[in-house]
């Protein structure tokens, strides 16, 4: 019991430690990748430039999953921050991803009508990953992953582990080594693996995250004749994906931004990437000064669309604390939150606490438009420039406005 007690205490400093570092990291890659993508606006695709900032953002996906997997390695774990997306996609990048360099081959069987899925992109991303490559592990001398994807419906009949409902199920299955029947019962237990270079929380992993979205996962093996995991996920109650969304493309749009992060990195690069996509910003060091900032702003008949908030900052207000105070002021503000801490409840319920949008640190530049994009056109009505509005406020007065609040 002294030992239990022992390892659950270094788990505990684990997790906590792990919270932080993340927290931290994803504020430096939001800045660097966010400067890559402003740097490919520069130059001209085809050139060697364009060539190798396009290999920066997709080391920047390796390391944002890097991070995923650094939560994930405790028993906080990291709450997903779910979306809409293609399963289709979803799959053909993941394994293409994992069989990098490898003697093994991947066939498809993806429906064209499977069901989109609300899941967090990355956190499946990892789980399809580590079953894709332990399916690779089982192959040393090469063969073939049949990767499937259908549309099913769980009904009472056969609904004992899941509910009810629609689902996409997934099936992964190789020709590898297999696993012993008195395995079966404990791949998904932490630390258990039959590897010695291995930790055993691939799987343990996998489950928690399956679990964390509702679905289901299990697995059939035999000795010498392969081994096949079902992934089931709940389907998407809204209905198919955009192609724009799914293409990953940059939306511009009309409106005035306010920008609220204790980093300044971050702050500016969000000024130059929301102002070359045709938003109007103002920025905020913390929740105190952007609160000035909207009330001002609002007074004077020049309100903002949309209030990005950090979550969290270090010696003053929080986004939490702080969207409490502005629905005091407007209880129409539309805000939106963002945080490098993704096991946060407000990341993952953000409506519960009064925002009207979510982003997790790092997050790519198109991913940053739709959100604005979709937030500010909630109400159906496209969004109106602030000069449109009242074109006797000229850009050196929102300055002035601005600095005023500042000071």
């Amino acid at each position: 019991m002294e030992q239990e007690i022992l390892i659950a205490q270094k788990y505990e400093s684990i997790s906590i430690a792990a919270g932080r570092i993340v927290h931290d990291f994803n504020n430096i890659l939001t800045a660097i990748f966010g400067n890559v993508t402003l740097a490919k606006m520069y130059v001209k695709p085809g050139e060697k430039a364009f060539e190798k900032l396009t290999q920066a953002e997709k080391e920047f996906l390796r390391a944002k999953n890097l991070t995923r997997q650094m939560l994930n390695l405790t028993d906080k774990g990291e709450l997903p921050v779910k979306k809409t997306v293609c399963v289709t996609k979803l799959l053909g990048n993941s394994s293409g991803l994992a069989l990098t360099d490898s003697n093994v081959r991947c066939e498809y069987s993806l429906p064209d009508d499977l069901l989109p899925v609300e899941v967090d992109e990355g956190q499946i991303n990892q789980v399809i990953n580590n079953l894709i490559i332990n399916a690779d592990q089982a192959m040393p001398e090469g063969g073939t992953i049949r990767l499937m994807a259908e549309n099913i419906t769980v009904g009472p009949e056969n609904s004992s582990t899941m509910k009810q409902g629609k689902y996409v199920k997934i099936t992964i299955k190789d020709e590898g080594t297999g696993i012993p029947k008195g395995d079966l019962p404990k791949i998904f237990d932490p630390y258990f693996t039959t590897k010695t270079k291995e930790s055993g929380l691939g799987l343990a992993t996998a489950y928690s995250i399956i679990k964390k979205h509702d679905g289901y996962i299990t697995v059939e093996s035999e000795l010498d004749a392969g081994t096949t995991f079902y992934i089931y996920l709940p389907a998407s109650e809204n209905g198919s994906v955009s192609q724009k969304d799914e293409e990953g493309k940059t939306l511009g749009g009309k409106g005035k931004i306010l920008v609220m992060d204790d980093e300044k990195a971050i702050r500016d690069l969000s000024a130059e990437m929301l102002e070359s996509i045709g938003y109007e910003v103002a920025l905020a060091r913390d929740g105190a000064e952007a609160i000035e900032i909207y009330k001002l702003a609002k007074d004077s008949g020049n309100p903002f669309n949309v209030v990005i908030m950090d979550l969290t900052v270090p010696g003053g207000m929080g986004g939490r604390e702080a969207v409490e105070k502005l629905r005091e002021i407007d209880p129409g503000v539309k805000a939106v939150v963002s945080s490098g801490y993704t096991n946060d409840p407000v990341m993952v319920d953000f409506k519960k606490y009064g925002f009207s949008g979510v982003i997790a640190k790092p997050y790519k530049f198109a991913e940053l438009s739709e959100v604005l994009h979709k937030t500010i056109t909630k109400t159906g009505k496209h969004p109106v420039s602030i000069s449109e509005l009242i074109p006797s406020h000229s850009a050196k007065q929102m300055a002035d406005i601005q600095r005023e609040a500042i000071n």
